[in-house]
């Protein structure tokens, strides 16, 4: 990558020599407009670092990505960037007690999302600017010691084109042509933030009175660029701010400590949000131009109150290095699902995080890749690639335990404790323990080994013995199962749910009982003589993180009745548990899409809903047997067409089936309808076939050759946005063309004119798999670049191309066999592309052995 990587060896060696008082960083972004001549645009950054050293006469250096360094001045003492500046670091030598270091240089402006990103409206032209960082990308920006455990206040200012407005961490004022911004707290350099542009801007305030009587206020904005302000509900972004401000200043006891609260909905954003204190931003995803279900509104409450939560867990406190990334990322994933559900409306988010945010965990933590929550982070890269749903996802669910396991009130004080002992510094595990343990009163060193420093997911499957007369239950235990690679029996405090039916038919508790399960088996003793169960539920009410299993009787009732279960949890983690089992070929492909075709209709949560048509889709094209798929598509059109008739008119599940149905429509009537309801000469009551929903119905079209480049350019002239140009680059890219395929190939492996929005845009067109054999000798082709492009483009590129033009949809032995020889001919690739390439192995392997099963039930 470009760049030079960071070791955490490095890291703790600079952390031990120097610490840093405070950042003068001056940014002069008037050449973002205009025109740039030809040249790479750049833009002059100018900083001023006060620094301590304990050890005088040592040396260190400082970090720096940038085109050119104009001066650099230690002490007063100029020394000469030729020599010192290395592309990547600044070397500085004979330190002094006390240093000043000032660097003058000229950056680049980004167009992947990383540094300082530029991008422009094809709408209107206009230019918008805003900075992401995390995990070390602030030395794109300005000069720095880049390291979390290197805090100090920063003072910002900012020269702009005439008419922008400029935000930053702290408040700013416009003076003289100089935006100048308050002094902010010590932070880390990854959350540093500018914004800056015509943003569309809406403001707000909110006020709290404490019991001691005194007053917080927080000046609240909102912005997004001036095309989206049509479609930017700003009202319901506050309502969900300050509900949440008051649910963690009820909940922390410790006032919000970064003085305005600020969110930017920006463009071609790489994440979902970034927690910079007073500055966060979001993608700009999260304002929507069309219908979207409620389940789309509570995904972005969640993130506004994930991103709130690390104002406190990751800004206030902060992880000394990115093995406890964790610290933050975890935590603020529970506590987005916690706030979410004890502020808002949105009461089922429980549901939503067990039914899908957990399956982001149970994939990842079954990857050869999966490693402890806290983990072993060697370097930048392993940094970046370690945002993933073990950290975020796998780490809130074992929270989550936590509660169960220590109690609610233990934990929030716990988490009280920590803030005040830690504020404004770093922290490693052990400090998070020790609170605990003292609120607790438990010891937390076994309950951390298990859970925190061990790596796999365990599997729970109910054993049940019945008395001779077979109306009682004799004997019910717990059989815990752990993969051999990674074989950690744990501690789990669950609930065991049992289930039968009722005179109705419905499918209902009737006993409950919570217990730990430590060993391979546990008797449940407390269930004794309880009447016999139709299902046993041995995760009820998700406590734990485990794949749950049932015996063969639960397995023929949710077979039968699963629809019928009534409570809505309860069927969530139902359907989680079968999607488990057909990723891991226990339970046919064609067996999971029968059970969505029958079930799914019944299916009250929306979220739930929407999680199972994406399920279904994987199940049909990764899991099923060559030779059924084709049976199995026009079984899936025929459903969701069915749903989508019957459903209310103008409801969110009616939207949910419209957009199922176009995802797997490939017959020839399936697609005329589809091109009826885009030109008007059909309708469906109450479906609103909106802009967004248009671009969802030309997809297909484009990918089986019924909708043409003219037809796709004309969509853009009716929506000439920017996503609509995203979604015609897509659409573009879907076609069925032998030439379209080595054109957006061409574009996205071969050159770096793509901005990171369109690259993701062609990559997610250029794989369709409708199209395996268009696409089959790209495999080849795939092997031969990647080392390359690792090796030239910056590391979310990389990503972006190496997971997403895998031949993922050559589901055959021959291209495991591919990957294999790469990996044995590349054993000292870069760790980080090795990772990718071996998590992608894993999925194709996996998706052989359901195919296997799948066909298996045919026999």
């Amino acid at each position: 990558m470009p760049g030079e990587n960071l070791s955490r060896d490095e890291a703790r060696e600079r952390a031990a020599l120097l610490s840093v008082d405070g950042y003068e960083v001056s940014l002069d972004l008037r050449s973002a407009v205009g025109d740039a001549g030809g040249e790479p645009r750049t833009f002059r950054s100018v900083t001023t670092i006060r620094f301590r050293c304990n050890e005088p006469g040592a040396s260190s250096f400082a970090d720096l990505v940038a085109p050119s360094v104009t001066s650099v001045s230690l002490n007063g003492r100029d020394l000469d960037p030729g020599e010192v500046f290395d592309g990547s670091r600044i070397l500085l030598e004979d330190l002094a007690a006390e240093n000043e270091l000032v660097v003058y240089a000229q950056c680049a402006y980004s167009r992947t999302g990383e540094g300082l990103h530029r991008f422009v409206d094809p709408e209107d032209g206009e230019v918008y600017l805003y900075t992401q960082y995390e995990p070390a990308d602030a030395r794109r920006v300005f000069a720095n010691f880049e390291q979390p455990d290197l805090k100090a206040p920063y003072r910002f200012e900012v020269r702009a084109p005439e008419g922008w407005t400029v935000w930053s961490n702290g408040t700013g004022e416009l003076a003289d042509g100089v935006w100048r911004f308050a002094e902010t707290k010590p932070i880390s350099t990854y959350i540093t933030c500018v914004v800056a542009g015509p943003y569309h801007y809406v403001t707000d305030t909110y006020t709290r009175t404490f019991e001691d009587g005194t007053k917080l206020e927080i000046p609240l904005g909102a912005m997004c660029r001036k095309g989206l302000a049509p479609h930017f509900d700003a009202d319901d972004v506050f309502l969900v701010t300050k509900q949440g401000l008051d649910f963690f200043h009820d909940h922390f006891d410790y006032p919000y400590p970064f003085g305005k609260y600020d969110q930017a909905f920006v463009p071609e954003y790489n994440l979902g949000a970034m927690e910079n204190p007073g500055l966060v931003t979001f993608r700009e995803e999260y304002i929507f131009r069309g219908k979207v279900t409620q389940a789309s509104y509570e995904a972005r409450a969640n993130v506004i109150l994930h991103e709130m939560a690390h104002m406190w867990f990751g800004d206030l406190v902060t992880m000394e290095w990115w093995d406890d990334l964790w610290l933050k990322e975890s935590f603020a994933d529970f506590m987005g699902t916690f706030a979410n559900v004890g502020a808002t409306r949105f009461k089922d988010a429980w549901i939503t995080f067990a039914n899908r945010r957990k399956a982001w965990a149970y994939r990842a933590d079954q990857l050869p890749s999966t490693h402890p929550i806290t983990a072993d982070i060697r370097d930048l890269e392993d940094a970046k690639l370690n945002f993933d749903g073990i950290t975020y996802a796998k780490g809130a669910s074992v929270l989550k335990q936590l509660v169960a396991y220590v109690g609610q009130d233990a934990f929030l004080e716990g988490s009280r404790r920590y803030f005040k002992r830690n504020a404004y510094g770093n922290t490693r595990l052990g400090d998070l323990l020790s609170v605990l343990a003292e609120t607790s009163g438990r010891d937390m060193t076994a309950w951390a080994a298990s859970w925190l420093q061990t790596a796999g997911v365990n599997s729970l499957t109910p054993q049940v013995l019945l008395d001779t007369e077979g109306g009682r239950i004799a004997e019910l235990a717990i059989l815990q199962e752990a993969p051999e690679s990674h074989p950690e029996l744990r501690p789990h405090r669950i609930a065991v749910g049992l289930y039968r039916r009722t005179p109705e038919g419905a499918v209902e508790r009737y006993a409950r009982v919570e217990t730990d399960v430590h060993e391979p088996r546990t008797v449940v003793a407390e269930l004794a003589g309880a009447e016999a169960p139709e299902l046993v539920l041995v995760n009820d009410d998700d406590l734990t993180y485990c794949k749950v299993r049932f015996d063969e009787t639960s397995l023929v009732t949710l077979r039968s009745h699963l629809g019928a279960l009534t409570d809505p949890l309860a069927r969530a983690l139902c359907w989680s548990a079968l999607w488990n089992m057909t990723r891991d070929a226990l339970l046919p492909a064609r067996d999971f899409v029968d059970l969505v075709l029958r079930f799914a209709g019944r299916e009250s949560d929306i979220g739930v809903l929407q999680m199972l048509h994406a399920w279904a889709n994987s199940a049909l094209t990764h899991y099923a047997a060559p030779d059924w798929r084709e049976t199995g598509g026009e079984l899936l059109a025929e459903g969701a067409l069915r749903e989508l008739r019957e459903a209310e008119p103008g409801s969110e599940h009616q939207l949910a089936w419209a957009r199922f149905f176009a995802s797997v429509a490939s017959a020839e009537p399936d697609l005329k309808l589809l091109a009826d309801l885009l030109d008007g000469t059909v309708e469906i009551d109450g479906l609103e076939v909106d802009q967004e929903l248009r671009w969802a119905f030309l997809e297909p079209l484009a990918a089986h050759g019924a909708a043409d480049e003219s037809v796709l350019a004309a969509e853009l002239v009716r929506d000439d946005t920017a996503s609509g140009k995203r979604h015609q680059v897509r659409c573009l890219a879907a076609r069925p063309s032998a030439p379209v395929k080595a054109q957006a190939w061409a574009q996205v492996v071969e050159s770096d004119a793509l901005s990171n929005a369109l690259v993701e845009a062609t990559i997610s067109g250029f794989q369709q798999p409708s199209q395996r054999e268009l696409t089959a000798p790209y495999a080849q082709l795939y092997f031969a670049a990647i080392e390359r492009v690792w090796r030239e483009r910056s590391i979310q590129i990389g990503m972006d191309v190496v997971r997403g033009l895998f031949p993922a949809y050559q589901d055959r032995p021959e291209t495991l066999d591919a990957t294999d020889a790469w990996l044995e001919a590349h054993r000292d690739a870069a760790p980080a592309l090795r990772r990718l390439v071996l998590e992608a192995r894993d999925d194709l392997a996996r998706a052989l052995r359901a195919q296997e099963c799948d066909a298996a039930a045919d026999r």
